[in-house]
């Protein structure tokens, strides 16, 4: 059964950081065949594909809301991605998810539709 985790989030002020971790247990081949993305959902609003990382060469992308902002890793060996948010804002207010993905193309790559394993979600709020 594959699993994906998210931990990591909770509240912090506007200006501050914090690191989302991703863990991935269950996949039907290697962690590093899979592509990791994360992506977040806020109150009223369509889910949005922030950051994603080909695991197997560490090729990442970023959508231009989080970008020179967030920075996503990945430890292949713990089968684990990472999100190290910073200059958090009040409207990076939301619940994150992390997806794997064995598919996506570059051009795909943010997309949700691209990612068959889910996490359930961690929320992160950003007070002001």
């Amino acid at each position: 059964q594959v699993q994906a985790v998210e931990t990591g989030g909770g509240l912090v002020e506007a200006g501050g950081s914090l690191r989302l971790s991703c863990t991935a247990s269950g996949l039907s081949s290697a962690f590093d065949d899979y592509a990791i993305g994360w992506f977040r959902q806020a109150p009223g609003k369509e889910r949005e594909g922030i950051a994603a990382i080909y695991t197997g060469n560490g090729a990442s992308y970023y959508a231009d809301s989080v970008k020179g902002r967030f920075t996503i890793t990945s430890d292949n060996d713990k089968h684990t991605a990472y999100l190290e948010m910073t200059s958090l804002k009040e409207e990076d207010t939301a619940v994150y998810y992390c997806a794997a993905g064995a598919s996506p193309s570059q051009s795909t790559v943010l997309s949700s539709s691209k990612y068959e394993y889910w996490g359930p979600g961690t929320q992160v709020t950003v007070s002001s």
